[in-house]
């Protein structure tokens, strides 16, 4: 008997902690740039990869991967890294984030709109061009090639950087869907298709940008999903559980 009280305290215990935890402010703050660092990063990436292959036609594979390589030697990467990062932070400078904090995908939409992202990455590309011709890394020609080709490269920087918001907003109203026919299922009491929808959950929070309320609305579907699984699938739940899953 007092193992089942110590165990019911416990849970209660466990439950309030789980309903009145906020997210810490500063590590949310570095999780989403983390985020926009590495998907911007691999959008610059992939836009020089491309746009060398466009403006090298009669280069060959291996040349192109020698002209990037000495471009990278150059600073290219070391330039990108900080222009994406300076980027994020004078957009919210800019759009007046002074917390720090994104709020929603559309804020951070518009700073990096306004964080003057593609200005400095051509400047980082005529440094490392600069750099590589002066040491002889690439020949004037070559370097001349890609200058005049240099605006295809931001123009598909750009228009990748659109594509990667708008990919965002369509993956926040998926997650809005599966988390709409959770609860549905939660109400009827179905748990294979609750299971169903929180696997779905689970895999498209991997590519959103980390949002407060996003995240607080899944841990608690992830709370209560638990509380069921863990207790064999069983829907009759405690006052306390009761209480958080009513707040969905």
């Amino acid at each position: 008997m007092a193992d089942l009280l110590q165990n019911q305290t416990n849970e209660k215990e466990k439950l309030q902690n789980l309903n009145n935890k906020e997210l810490d402010q500063d590590e949310l703050i570095k999780r989403q740039n983390s985020f926009l660092n590495t998907t911007l990063g691999k959008i610059v990436n992939t836009a020089i990869d491309l746009g060398l292959r466009w403006v090298l036609p009669d280069f060959f594979e291996d040349q192109v991967i020698d002209v990037k390589n000495s471009l990278i030697k150059g600073g290219l990467k070391e330039g990108i890294d900080k222009a994406i990062e300076g980027g994020i932070e004078l957009g919210k400078s800019v759009t007046g984030i002074f917390t720090g904090k994104f709020d929603n995908i559309s804020q951070a939409q518009n700073a990096i709109k306004n964080g003057g992202i593609i200005d400095s990455v051509s400047n980082v590309i005529d440094s490392a061009l600069a750099f590589s011709t002066r040491k002889k890394l690439i020949n004037a020609n070559t370097a001349n090639l890609i200058k005049q080709g240099k605006n295809v490269i931001l123009d598909n920087v750009s228009s990748n950087i659109e594509t990667e918001f708008v990919s965002q907003l369509d993956s926040i109203e998926k997650l809005g869907k599966y988390e709409n026919n959770w609860r549905n299922y939660f109400q009827n009491q179905d748990f294979e298709g609750m299971e169903r929808e929180y696997i779905k959950i689970k895999e498209k929070l991997k590519e959103i940008m980390p949002i407060e309320t996003t995240i607080k609305q899944a841990r608690e579907i992830e709370n209560i999903h638990l509380i069921i699984k863990n207790n064999g699938q069983n829907f009759n739940l405690s006052e306390e559980q009761m209480q958080l899953a009513e707040a969905l």
